[in-house]
């Protein structure tokens, strides 16, 4: 019987370990429900950082990551898909800055889309998200009319910018090698 405990007991650490070690430390997921956060998730990939991804996301799926990041950029097809209004959103947004924070997570908020991505259902998305980061990505010309300065500057949230969603992995892999995600 006691041999029967420590197999067991053996089993239940190994497959403890083998979960802790394939645990994902970025939490992704897309605020406006734009095919944009799905490019992150390709980026991420390039740099070797396999995130939990969901484009409708709960808080209760923010556990142990360290990072959590919003591609915010809205879609009015991709809303209707997932059956979800843009109050709605706002507000699972809300719900997951917040939870995030309460887990002392680090919050990287992007906008990829740029000025073609831009308007008014992005640009509630942008207001409501961006005050929630601790660092912000984006791409050239996303920012020609000044709403991210009006956002970050108050917050002294620095900004990192790229030419285009491509050449956004270079900030995003510096900044996920400031928090520890890549060695």
């Amino acid at each position: 019987m006691k041999k029967l405990r420590v197999m067991f007991a053996v089993l239940v650490l190994t497959f403890a370990l083998a979960v802790s070690a394939n645990a994902a430390e970025v939490a992704l997921t897309s605020i406006g429900q734009s095919p944009d956060a799905m490019m992150v998730r390709v980026l991420m990939k390039s740099l070797g950082v396999i995130p939990d991804y969901d484009t409708v996301m709960k808080p209760s799926a923010l556990t142990d990551q360290k990072v959590f990041v919003a591609v915010v950029g809205g879609s009015s097809k991709g809303l209707g898909a997932a059956g979800i209004n843009k109050e709605d959103e706002v507000k699972r947004g809300d719900a997951l800055f917040k939870a995030a924070q309460e887990k002392n997570m680090k919050i990287v908020v992007m906008h990829v889309g740029g000025e073609g991505r831009r308007g008014a259902l992005t640009d509630l998305f942008i207001k409501s998200s961006v005050p929630y980061a601790n660092v912000l990505i984006l791409v050239d010309g996303a920012n020609k009319d000044g709403i991210f300065d009006k956002l970050t500057k108050p917050k002294n949230i620095p900004v990192k910018t790229a030419a285009n969603v491509s050449a956004a992995k270079e900030p995003l892999k510096a900044v996920l090698a400031g928090y520890g995600i890549i060695k």
